[in-house]
């Protein structure tokens, strides 16, 4: 595959293999969304979408195999381009004003992303976050790889080492004590005064739980009754999920973000990214990374499926396992890449790489204004998971079609357009691409 020489507006060149990743990330992302999109936000519980055998196929497959690789592949596209972006910023007008522009540029993204929330209606916008996380990973950019990697693990060893503690070890140790002591007093053995506290704390905390699924539950069944309902009500309650959005949850996804930016902005120096290491290394990097995630995948899925409100192991291995599995999709996608067979199936995501933002839009408006809405097929609560994933592949496979159309004729998509003319501040021409060859 030959990159395009000069795609960009200010006639930068493009690394194709960049594209190819944010195409299948762009694409790969819908199948996260669905679900939300046609069924609750709220509901804790994955049987709320079905449990067919189907159904419990496509999720496992999801849950294994996708579940968080594409927002973590979008966050590591995100650190290569403020790498890419920041250096040619420098050449172009000078390391003083390259901070101005980038926050310029992500400013406007952030507007971009407030707009999808409430004039669009989606509140698992991720365009927003995304704009704020880039602008903060900005001051660590000039930092050596292996530096941009040890700051990009503090947000999973974190939650490793909190969730563990405080999520895992502590309440498997008070449901220990609990029991002990619960067979002492069926004993007739009189309890120490500090030893009823501990069986009251844990009875307070049992009620609280017990509350708190009801209360969700509360949640789940106002939301369902919102969304399916009248037209005002599926507003209001797009609304109000994006307002809840901005809260206490959106500090927790700018923090993910910009950590995992910084991991992109080190595999982008390394040349991992854009898969430009020797294809042995790219091989055995790629076999580590799914040794090491899908074990952990496999169990998260299997501790998700007991269906008991034991803590799960995977609770703090989460991310760590999202970003060994993401990892290893960059290495296996650029294997694939260095195959005649392989590069031929994956060309076609470059178009979509092209035109992320509009798909990305797009997605939105066919599902959440079409498919989904009460006024549109009222699709809402009737579909299962694996109804759900067949729309989105068809969803994707149309778009991708589109996207391909689209770069045949024209230089830049539409979103893409409407933003880096807000960023340049004068109207972009759609310059005719130069095709593929």
């Amino acid at each position: 595959m030959t990159a395009v020489p000069t795609p960009e507006p200010d006639g930068a060149p493009r690394l194709a293999s960049l594209d190819i990743l944010r195409g299948v990330a762009i694409l790969g992302i819908l199948f996260m969304n669905v679900n939300d999109m046609g069924q609750s936000f709220n509901s804790p519980d994955i049987r709320h979408l079905g449990w067919s055998v189907a159904d419990q196929v496509a999720w496992w497959a999801r849950d294994i195999l996708a579940d968080g690789t594409a927002r973590a592949m979008l966050e590591m596209l995100f650190g290569a381009g403020m790498v890419i972006l920041t250096e040619r910023m420098t050449l172009a007008a000078g390391d003083e004003r390259v901070l101005g522009r980038y926050y310029r540029r992500n400013l406007v993204l952030w507007v971009f992303g407030i707009m999808h929330m409430f004039v669009l209606l989606w509140p698992g916008d991720i365009l927003h976050t995304y704009a704020v996380a880039a602008m903060l990973a900005f001051w660590f950019r000039r930092w050596p790889p292996r530096k941009l990697i040890e700051l990009g693990l503090v947000a999973a060893a974190v939650q490793f080492a909190v969730v563990g503690v405080f999520g895992i070890y502590e309440p498997l140790q008070t449901r220990a004590q609990v029991s002990t002591l619960t067979t002492k007093r069926n004993a007739g053995m009189v309890l120490s005064q500090s030893e009823e506290a501990v069986l009251a704390r844990a009875s307070q905390f049992a009620a609280r739980q017990a509350a708190a699924v009801r209360q969700h539950q509360m949640r789940v069944a106002a939301e369902d009754r919102a969304r399916s309902g009248s037209s005002n009500d599926w507003v209001k309650a797009q609304i109000g999920k994006s307002v809840d959005r901005l809260g206490i949850d959106e500090l927790f996804s700018i923090w993910e973000a910009a950590f995992t930016m910084l991991l992109g902005a080190a595999l982008f120096k390394l040349r991992i990214l854009q898969g430009q290491r020797p294809r042995a290394f790219l091989a055995w990097m790629t076999l580590a990374a799914y040794a090491f995630a899908v074990p952990l995948r496999v169990l998260g899925a299997y501790e998700a499926t007991r269906f008991t409100s034991d803590p799960q192991f995977s609770w703090a291995t989460d991310e760590l396992a999202r970003l060994g599995m993401t990892l290893g999709h960059v290495g296996l996608i650029h294997l694939l890449l260095g195959t005649a067979l392989g590069a031929r199936l994956l060309k076609p995501f470059v178009a979509a790489g092209r035109t992320a933002l509009t798909i990305y839009v797009l997605q939105s408006i066919l599902l959440l204004w079409v498919l989904f809405p009460p006024f549109g097929f009222a699709l809402y609560g009737k579909l299962s998971w694996m109804p759900m994933m067949l729309v989105s592949a068809g969803v994707d496979l149309a778009l991708l079609g589109l996207a391909m159309l689209w770069v045949r004729r024209f230089q830049i998509a539409p979103v893409e357009w409407a933003w880096r003319s807000a960023v340049a501040g004068q109207r972009l021409p759609f310059r005719r691409a130069v095709l593929m060859l």
